[in-house]
């Protein structure tokens, strides 16, 4: 790989009539398939596409998201979701993440934690020196703005 991974990651999206909810806003679920995207584009950015995991014959699972939403998004908005990797252990990271609107203001605050595995197996095994190189580990990061 001849760029230097990305430490942080910003995934741009556009909330659109079908992450609308019953309530008028994005329902709840969304947010977790953005975040999907968001890690998924990060690690593509970074060397690892899904289809090199698939090649490799391992990859990453989740094991558990925990989300706090702070303030709604609706149809139409533009929202970035910033992302991070907070830690990476022998077989394990965690993920962190920061939703913001187009005015810079925090919708939600989340983490996934993966687990990665061998495909063939559905084991965890060790992340693979090759897939650890390309992620910088940002622990404790969060932004300058606070709720």
């Amino acid at each position: 790989m001849d760029s230097a991974p990305l430490p942080r990651f910003e995934y741009p999206h556009t909330v659109v009539s079908e992450d609308i909810d019953e309530l008028g806003h994005a329902g709840n679920y969304h947010y977790i398939k953005w975040m999907q995207r968001a890690a998924i584009a990060h690690s593509t950015a970074n060397g690892w596409s899904p289809e090199d995991y698939r090649r490799l014959g391992a990859g990453w699972v989740v094991r558990s998201h925990h989300i706090t939403y702070l303030k709604p998004a609706f149809e139409g908005d533009e929202v970035v979701l910033r992302t991070w990797v907070a830690n990476l252990k022998p077989a394990t990271s965690m993920r962190k993440y920061e939703i913001l609107n187009h005015r810079g203001e925090l919708l939600a605050r989340a983490e996934t934690d993966w687990a990665f595995i061998n495909y063939e197996r559905q084991r965890a095994v060790r992340i693979p020196a090759e897939v650890a190189e390309r992620f910088i580990v940002i622990a404790d990061a969060a932004t300058e703005e606070k709720p």
